[in-house]
């Protein structure tokens, strides 16, 4: 990883991989560094957080079927298990 993004960009994937581990569900990572968002358009039903501009670790919830609430949204609360799928720019 270090010869192809560099130093910073793999202390970076290794904080954002060390943070989605240590959370009990994905509702915590609303609340640390990377801003963790769902993804719209062709990555609907994917979520990603920032690496190192403008990479982004990208990953969906690893549930059958994906938790979701009363209005058909995605709850974070209840995302205990992720597959991480891509670490690309998607913009």
């Amino acid at each position: 990883m270090g010869s192809r993004w560099g130093a910073e960009m793999a202390k970076k994937l290794r904080q954002r991989l060390a943070d989605l581990e240590a959370a009990s569900a994905l509702e915590e990572m609303r609340n640390l560094p990377g801003r963790c968002h769902e993804l719209t358009g062709n990555l609907a039903g994917h979520l990603a957080v920032d690496l190192k501009h403008p990479y982004r670790l990208i990953f969906r919830p690893d549930h059958a079927p994906t938790p979701t609430k009363a209005d058909g949204g995605l709850d974070w609360s209840q995302v205990t298990n992720i597959l991480i799928t891509d670490v690309r720019d998607y913009h």
